[in-house]
């Protein structure tokens, strides 16, 4: 089903009022290394990082976080 133009600024409003955006660069080549566990783990590259990301912070601070 496409999704309309209407549709998909909405879905856009909500995002940017609601979550806040983080871009990570990796070597060369490691994009498909995280590509590759992720998929192994039957997850989306994102949800495989936040997991990871999640791990560490909470490792480090003892605090938990809801990602």
């Amino acid at each position: 089903m496409a999704v309309s133009k209407a549709q998909q600024k909405a879905v856009n409003k909500y995002i940017k009022g609601n979550y806040d955006r983080l871009n990570i660069v990796v070597s060369k080549g490691t994009k498909s290394l995280i590509e590759a566990a992720a998929k192994a783990k039957d997850e989306s590259i994102n949800g495989y990082v936040k997991k990871a990301v999640k791990a560490r912070y909470e490792a480090d601070t003892g605090e938990t976080i809801n990602l």
